[in-house]
């Protein structure tokens, strides 16, 4: 079986998630784990507040005192990941050596498209001509060949079967799941 990258929370100390982000960056390039852990993510979301009538935007994490971290579950990954300063364990362990439970693809979705990105990392992950399935929107459940992808606004042409004949259709990357 072919081990896949998947998303697990990683608990840290609160207040300490950018600094957590950027140390598993640094040990996963330093260690040579490029091919087991991939990407880190600390969600945010923007909150407008009026104080003394004067609007400001403010950067909330969305999971204070957590970190996400995309990776292929091995041995040594884990290591890495909870050896790294700042991290105090990872969520969905019963601890005792047990390696933690995956986050569902809904769920890792849903928190990815509030960042703006996709479980699919587009510039490695995606080719012209990958088969994909749409996953969100009024072409939701049909399969489809990638024909082109335009990273600058984060969409996709997608040819799709229609009534018999073959289709473009644009969709953001963010609607699509990869066969």
């Amino acid at each position: 079986m072919e081990e896949q990258k998947l998303w697990y929370v990683v608990n840290t100390y609160s207040g300490h998630e950018s600094k957590v982000k950027e140390n598993l960056l640094m040990r996963t390039e330093s260690m040579g784990m490029e091919d087991n852990i991939f990407r880190v993510i600390v969600p945010e979301t923007k909150e407008v507040e009026i104080k003394d009538g004067v609007k400001k935007e403010k950067t909330k994490k969305m999971f204070p005192g957590y970190v996400l971290v995309e990776m292929v579950m091995s041995d040594e990954a884990w290591y890495v990941v909870r050896n790294t300063p700042g991290v105090t364990g990872f969520i969905g362990s019963s601890g005792k050596g047990a390696k933690p439970t995956p986050l569902l693809p809904q769920e890792i979705d849903r928190i990815l498209a509030s960042e703006g990105l996709s479980r699919i990392d587009v510039e490695t992950d995606l080719n012209e001509g990958d088969s994909v399935t749409i996953i969100d929107g009024p072409f939701k459940g049909m399969y489809g060949k990638v024909q082109t992808i335009d990273l600058d606004n984060q969409k996709l042409n997608v040819l799709i079967d229609l009534f018999g004949q073959e289709t473009p259709v644009e969709v953001d990357i963010v609607q699509i799941s990869k066969n």
